[in-house]
């Protein structure tokens, strides 16, 4: 399907599986962040972190301390899944693919304000963007959790940094539910996506989908 990205007065990407292919690598991280403390916990957390892409890491160790951990301390068991997982994901992060699109999408609207909103933690991707030099597609921001994409769509929109015909590129149904509930268009991507069902759940609920960015050129 034909998307016209020349209509838009901003563009809001998510990273994970859109700017960057970087799903697997934190679906591993999240097996191999919990693992130490129970198996059990580590597969059920992947699972969890499967169906609920988009969702924070703060979210979803919160999720399997509840379900799995709770006999432990908390505190201390919470920094370490964050400490362990956030070791685990720098690597991926630097290493793994970019969207070899990106430079061509930005030069059919430049004029839009483009910023990223992903459920990934701001400190990190902020970091991670400038070493790849990908910090410069995005002069409106870089932003992440601790926040959840609905709180950051409401702040943005707020002080009109999401402004004008304003349009959402994600790959999980949260970002959909997101970003509609904050009155954004919506394109769902395939090509990197870790939801099974997309193309089932996009024809369910008339979402507009692409197999990958570059149908958008």
């Amino acid at each position: 399907m034909t998307i016209d990205i020349t209509q838009y007065d901003t563009i809001a990407f998510d990273c994970d599986g859109v700017i960057l292919d970087s799903n697997k690598v934190k679906t591993q991280a999240f097996y191999n962040a919990t693992v130490e403390f129970d198996e059990q916990a580590a597969h059920a957390l992947k699972k969890y972190h499967v169906e609920n892409g988009g969702i924070s890491r703060f979210k979803k160790f919160e999720w399997v301390f509840k379900h799995y951990l709770s006999h432990l301390d908390k505190q201390s068991t919470l920094n370490t899944l964050l400490e362990n997982y956030a070791r685990e994901v720098s690597h991926g992060l630097r290493t793994c693919k970019i969207n070899p699109v990106l430079n061509e999408l930005k030069k059919l609207n430049e004029s839009a304000n483009w910023l990223v909103v992903s459920g990934g933690a701001e400190s990190e991707l902020r970091e991670i963007f400038a070493e790849r030099d990908l910090a410069k597609f995005f002069p409106n921001g870089i932003f992440g959790s601790p926040d959840s994409k609905d709180e950051i769509f409401a702040r943005e929109l707020g002080n009109k940094n999401i402004c004008g015909k304003a349009l959402f590129i994600g790959d999980s149904k949260y970002d959909y539910i997101s970003s509609t509930a904050a009155g954004l268009d919506f394109v769902f991507v395939g090509e990197w996506t870790e939801v099974m069902d997309w193309i089932a759940f996009c024809n369910e609920q008339s979402v507009t989908y692409v197999d990958s960015l570059k149908e958008f050129l």
